[in-house]
């Protein structure tokens, strides 16, 4: 690990960073509400998230000075540990499965409960980045191409059956890290068209065997009824259904009113001044993005939406001017996963998309997405600061150069 030398930190992103946490600790107070009256007091709910954060900047702050090598080494180790817990989930009668909200997605280990899938998003990020780097020649492409396709379904299979949408989210970003490393279009679009066949296939057979008829499914995707049911929900609403409160559509119904709440207002109610924070269960959660719009108005809003794109946008700046492959694949990988999964969950809570489940990176209340989005975030700063000091150690040598070369004189 290198020295502490605070020179060469990527402040642009550390200042991102700072600002969405800034975000989340005042959405984490004011969307709490709920969660500290059923709990009788702010300690448990507000202050083991407040803990959580606090852990994931100490994170942030040390991962920066790893190695990318060894980040890129430990990717793997990572992989072969999060994709042997994602299969543990679907083990029936599991012990170290924990069920909340009718989803075997936790795992409990020595009393700490945390995702596989978080972990098993960004180990794969890495190691998807480290092969796509090793291409060379034209037929690198072909056999990384059906390296990673490989490595990613053996991933996602597990990752599918408890969270669909995470599943597409990884498949659209190793998507984009496909395109980045210049794999042809015929490789790519095969699997695309593959993919959504398969997606279909799948809905038709849910749709008309179990979800119409009333049934139960059973086994590893037994889940799958409860995807194309919100699918179904969300695009068969004619003009009035969608007004009327039910247990199916709740959430809908008191996000769209928190937005509608705060969008007429440049700043919203202000912080504080929710209403419908008390109405609407995962306020706190999958839908906090409609509380932040109530009470900060469409200026909130937008700026936010800023900031992620802006998280984009640095690591695009970073990869154009660094010549390390997996470094670059590495960082626009995990951009590309931060700030997809905060447009789908924002599109999620003003009412654009089906309900997923995503939550609004380092803002959503849950202690594994918090502390692993900012590992994200510290391996991209890591990734610029080694940029930055590759870029002193080049201007020292020419400047020694300059230095040391002989002075000619010509008379």
């Amino acid at each position: 690990m290198r020295k502490f030398d605070l020179s060469t930190i990527d402040r642009t992103f550390w200042v991102i960073f700072l600002l969405l946490i800034g975000v989340a600790v005042i959405a984490l107070f004011s969307a709490s509400s709920t969660l500290v009256y059923m709990h009788h007091s702010a300690l448990g709910p507000i202050g083991q998230q407040m803990l959580f954060i606090v852990m994931g900047v100490i994170a942030a702050f040390f991962i920066q000075f790893i190695p990318t090598y060894w980040v890129r080494f430990g990717g793997y180790i990572l992989l072969a540990v999060s994709t042997l817990l994602v299969y543990s989930t679907m083990i029936p009668g599991n012990p170290l499965v924990v069920t909340i909200n009718g989803a075997a997605r936790w795992v409990r280990i020595a009393g700490i409960t945390f995702q596989p899938s978080e972990l098993a998003k960004l180990s794969l990020i890495i190691v998807i980045a480290d092969q796509l780097a090793r291409i060379h020649t034209e037929e690198d492409k072909r056999k990384y191409f059906y390296r990673t396709l490989v490595i990613a379904a053996v991933v996602m299979l597990p990752v599918m059956a408890s969270n669909l949408s995470t599943a597409v989210l990884i498949g659209l970003i190793i998507f984009c890290l496909w395109i980045l490393a210049r794999i042809p279009w015929r490789y790519t679009m095969s699997v695309v068209g593959i993919a959504f066949l398969v997606l279909a296939l799948g809905y038709a057979i849910v749709e008309f065997a179990f979800v119409r008829p009333g049934r139960q499914m059973h086994g590893p995707f037994k889940r799958a009824t409860v995807w194309v049911s919100r699918i179904d929900h969300h695009f068969d609403q004619d003009d009035g259904s969608k007004y009327v409160l039910t247990d199916d559509n709740i959430q809908e119904v008191y996000a769209s009113v928190a937005v509608a709440r705060g969008g007429i207002s440049p700043l919203g109610v202000l912080p504080g001044n929710s209403k419908e924070r008390d109405y609407l269960p995962l306020a706190f959660a999958d839908y906090i993005f409609a509380i932040i719009v109530e009470e900060s108005g469409f200026v909130g809003a937008f700026a936010l939406i800023f900031l992620y794109m802006a998280i984009l946008f640095r690591a695009c700046n970073i990869s154009s001017r660094y010549s390390d492959m997996p470094a670059m694949l590495m960082t626009m990988g995990l951009a590309l996963m931060i700030t997809c999964q905060a447009l789908i969950s924002m599109l999620v809570a003003v009412g654009l998309g089906p309900v997923t489940g995503q939550p609004l990176p380092l803002i959503s209340r849950g202690g594994t997405s918090v502390l692993i989005t900012s590992v994200y975030f510290g391996i991209m700063m890591g990734v610029s600061r080694e940029q930055a000091e590759l870029r002193e150690r080049v201007n020292e040598t020419k400047v020694e150069s300059a230095e040391e070369a002989p002075i000619v004189n010509l008379e």
